[in-house]
């Protein structure tokens, strides 16, 4: 079975991209990465879809990364940065294995950077990569059963995605609080601070999502398309600085014994013991 469903609507002109994880709340890992890149890399070369709808299969939207994959990648990498620092590897070689690893991994691109407008159409909790995956999108509408958190310190690793975006799309210091403590928001707080559009009872979800969908769908595409680049300039703006940045701390973070124990608790549903190294 797919962990993504991609399924067209010709005559609405529009796609629906369905995470199929339910039976571990549509947790993303590397096969879902690889499958969401192929449908993305289908939709935006199909002048017949004009607007794409992300959901979820079941009770979640998605409860983020695959915790039991990331710990094993944070073994792996961090394990890689031993040998550099130790002197068995070079630097060159240190760069060409972290490379080979994300290879494996699967690469994903994102919905931002599609030139076509996307939905998000939350259906249930949607915690850490999946907030994230929310937030990749361009409107938010989500059910009333729908709640959000990013709880990524609470895992011994940093946001990813969100510590870059999030402040973009929501006020500064509700974000700033959101990653620090790792709190739920509820879907009222978050129609109340503006991250979503919209909240609609559960059998509405879908259908409002199309809705919306439809009416985007109905207007010039090159007039949306040409609209998304340009308010998408405007968040990605200053973005490269912010990555460097961000990869230069997560090099330090991702490789620390904290980052292998906090994924690997929560897989075995235990307390953490951090050790600050």
């Amino acid at each position: 079975m797919p962990d993504l469903l991609y399924e067209k609507n010709a005559k609405g002109h529009y796609a629906i991209f369905t995470m199929n994880r339910p039976e571990r709340l549509n947790a993303q890992g590397r096969q879902m990465a690889l499958e969401l890149e192929e449908a993305l890399r289908g939709f935006n070369s199909d002048a017949e879809m004009r607007v794409g709808i992300v959901t979820g299969k079941g009770r979640a939207f998605s409860a983020g990364a695959d915790l039991r994959e990331m710990a094993e990648r944070n073994t792996a990498t961090a394990e890689i940065e031993a040998l550099a620092q130790q002197g068995k590897i070079t630097a060159e070689e240190r760069l060409e294995r972290l490379r080979a690893f994300q290879r494996r991994r699967g690469a994903w691109h994102g919905f931002a950077e599609s030139p076509k407008p996307f939905i998000a159409a939350i259906n249930g909790l949607a915690v850490g990569a999946g907030m994230e995956r929310a937030t990749d999108c361009d409107i938010r509408i989500a059910s009333t059963e729908a709640y959000f958190a990013l709880p990524e310190g609470k895992r011994g690793i940093m946001a990813g995605y969100a510590i870059h975006h999030l402040a973009r799309v929501m006020p500064f210091g509700e974000a700033v609080y959101m990653m620090l403590t790792g709190e739920p928001m509820s879907v009222q707080d978050a129609h109340r601070l503006g991250f979503v559009h919209e909240v609609v009872e559960p059998s509405r979800l879908m259908l409002r999502a199309v809705e919306i969908a439809e009416m985007i769908a109905q207007n010039a595409p090159l007039s949306m398309q040409g609209t998304k680049a340009v308010t998408q300039s405007w968040r990605q703006h200053g973005m490269d600085e912010s990555q460097r940045m961000g990869a230069w701390v997560s090099r330090y973070v991702m490789s620390s014994e904290d980052a292998k124990e906090g994924p690997r608790a929560f897989a075995e549903k235990r307390p953490p013991v951090w050790k600050g190294k």
